[in-house]
């Protein structure tokens, strides 16, 4: 087998036996061990004669496969032959000068490598700790890999059993990129959100995403089996559903939200919805965001937040505080909870881009919000009690 460091001399020791036959002088061929007699110096072979070793003048090993005794051994005497060989020099690695290996290297303890390791394909069945940048074309991995940088894939990976990322919970984000999106996808450890177009966690939620107003939809979703009343998106709180939006006989969506029974009390029948409708003051006004200024229907949310409060979310004039913010051109957040140093390098990186401004805290507006299928209750009693009202008065 190959051997790597210094090249031993006579470090082989090989014994041959044989069974003499009265008078026999010369030994050869192969011994009791099987191995054939053969040595290259003479001066490393030691001749043994029932056990007892013979001086130089006792025989003669000039040949290289023979030894010759200078007296005729007796019957069944033992002679032994041991010859102290060199390792072959063809089979030598040289540490200076580096070699190559045909077959299996096997260690078990450190190999440390401070140049390049070329191969074509490594195997390796347990850890692998690597402190600088390694450059593979293919790996397959059947322990674990601790990795203290980066590690930098740029064919395919392929797991076939699981991946955890991040399994010692330690506040390190995992960030996807897209040719056109530094944060295609991103997972903030600091905040356990989870981003999609955008490194800024919208509003504390669980899931943010960005997206262009070129797209036709910022999150699709195909019912394949096109199941009336299947439902695309499901709201649950503790396990129990609260509300959902479904097919609606392939046709159209429907916004369902839980109305139940079982889930009210204190019910009544009677109260003045005429009176606080009147109360509402529809308006009419465009958008200041909305460049042709098209005139809408609406209201403004803090004046029916004191007539209809269920239906508003939000006061009036709130703001939110945002510390450690990347901004692009349009001041829009697109990176929260980051290092100005984080954001310097994220600029050399082309994790953000060059235009982006960082500043260590913002102050946005925070808006009221109003849901106006809770003002439906309210219109239809008034409508009855304005029908009653007509009655009495065509029954008079």
């Amino acid at each position: 087998m190959p051997y790597i460091g210094v090249s031993p001399f006579n470090g082989v020791r090989r014994k041959h036996t044989y069974t003499a036959t009265a008078s026999q002088t010369s030994f050869s061929g192969a011994g009791t061990e099987g191995a054939t007699l053969s040595y290259t110096d003479s001066t490393f072979v030691d001749v043994f004669q029932n056990g007892v070793k013979l001086g130089e003048a006792d025989y003669t090993a000039t040949s290289g496969t023979a030894i010759v005794l200078a007296q005729g051994a007796s019957l069944n005497d033992l002679v032994e032959v041991v010859v102290y060989d060199v390792f072959s020099v063809a089979d030598t690695v040289s540490k200076s000068a580096g070699g190559t290996f045909d077959g299996n290297v096997t260690m078990g303890g450190t190999l440390g490598v401070t140049g390049v390791l070329t191969g074509t394909s490594l195997d390796i069945s347990g850890a692998i700790d690597v402190a600088g940048t390694t450059n593979l074309d293919v790996v397959d991995i059947d322990g674990a890999v601790n990795m203290a940088t980066t590690a930098l894939v740029t064919g395919v990976l392929t797991a076939n059993g699981g991946v955890v990322f991040n399994e010692l919970s330690a506040d390190v984000d995992f960030r996807v990129e897209s040719n056109g999106n530094a944060f295609m996808l991103v997972v903030d450890a600091s905040t356990d959100n989870v981003l999609i177009g955008t490194g800024t966690v919208r509003n504390g939620g669980l899931l943010s995403i960005d997206f262009s107003s070129a797209a036709d939809a910022g999150i699709g979703i195909n019912d394949t089996a096109s199941g009336n009343g299947a439902g695309f998106i499901g709201f649950l709180t503790g396990g129990t559903f609260r509300g959902s939006i479904t097919n609606n006989n392939n046709s159209a969506v429907a916004y369902n939200t839980t109305s139940d029974y079982r889930l009210k009390e204190n019910v009544s029948y009677s109260f003045d919805a005429t009176t606080r409708l009147k109360q509402l003051k529809p308006a009419r006004f465009n958008w200041i965001a909305d460049s042709d200024n098209t005139v809408v229907d609406g209201f403004l949310a803090h004046e029916v937040s004191s007539i209809v409060p269920e239906a508003i979310t939000g006061d009036k004039d709130e703001t939110k505080t945002t510390e450690n913010v990347v901004l692009d051109v349009h001041e829009n957040i697109i990176g929260s909870d980051v290092t100005e140093v984080d954001w310097l390098k994220g600029k050399v990186e082309g994790v953000y881009d060059s235009n982006s401004t960082w500043k260590s805290t913002i102050t946005q507006k925070h808006y009221q919000q109003i849901d106006q299928s809770k003002l439906v209750p309210l219109l239809v009693k008034t409508i009855q009690e304005l029908e009653a009202r007509i009655a009495a008065l065509e029954s008079a």
